[in-house]
């Protein structure tokens, strides 16, 4: 579980529950408006958790989600006033666990995440290779350049 306070997805679309705190937030991957590409296992990964069509509009846009357009996608899982609340429904969802078979738990997990594990497992130097030669790329780094300047104003 996760309480989402940022704006980042990453983390958040690796869990099993997801939870947004306060309607002030957004989060998303915002990486095209910054000139730069996701990685293919972070697209993976939200190609599962909103599907194709809307992860592709999502990349494409670097769409960054309101709370409410997070939970109307499913982006996130709820939406909770604050961290109290969110922490409490959190255990309450982690406290269905104690039911549920281990094993099947893991195996359960491990066959949905296959392929973007397995990818990962394949390509992981031509991965690394590809983000360390975009990221250094002069276009790159001027865009992320202009980028920090803005987040200091």
């Amino acid at each position: 579980m996760v309480i989402v306070q940022q704006e980042v997805a990453y983390l958040p679309m690796s869990c099993d529950y997801r939870v947004m705190v306060g309607p002030k937030y957004t989060i998303g991957l915002n990486e095209t408006k910054l000139g730069i590409v996701a990685p293919k296992w972070f697209q993976d990964t939200m190609v599962a958790v909103i599907g194709q069509r809307k992860a592709e509009v999502s990349l494409t846009t670097g769409k960054m989600y309101t709370t409410d357009e997070a939970l109307q996608v499913g982006l996130i899982d709820e939406s909770l006033p604050d961290a109290d609340s969110a922490l409490k429904k959190g255990t309450q969802f982690l406290n269905n666990f104690q039911r549920i078979s281990p094993w099947a738990f893991k195996m359960t997990k491990d066959i949905s995440r296959q392929p973007t594990v397995q990818w990962l497992i394949d390509n992981k130097q031509k991965d690394l290779d590809f983000v360390l030669k975009f990221m250094q790329s002069p276009d790159v780094q001027k865009s992320l350049g202009l980028y920090l300047q803005s987040l200091k104003k």
